[in-house]
């Protein structure tokens, strides 16, 4: 268990200033299958992705984090189009 928190880390921290962009998965090439159970779905992202919080779209590296909140994102997203 503690290699996979270390694993985690690890992927989280990847710092997109230093990183080499030819290592990164281009998430415009991962394509998940819809009929699979949502647990096996994310499993299946994940095992294309390699790194959720780190990968490329296009030339652009994209570097993901989320915040040490209770909200969702369907509760941020809400806020955001109530306040338009």
């Amino acid at each position: 268990m503690m290699t996979n928190l270390t694993t985690i880390e690890t992927l989280k921290n990847t710092d997109i200033r230093t990183v080499d962009a030819d290592t990164l998965v281009d998430i415009r090439d991962v394509r998940v299958n819809a009929d699979l159970p949502k647990q096996e779905r994310l499993l299946d992202f994940i095992s294309q992705i390699k790194n959720p919080y780190c990968y490329k779209c296009g030339k652009a590296v994209v570097k993901v984090s989320f915040a040490e909140t209770e909200a969702t994102l369907e509760d941020r997203l809400e806020s955001y189009l109530l306040s338009l």
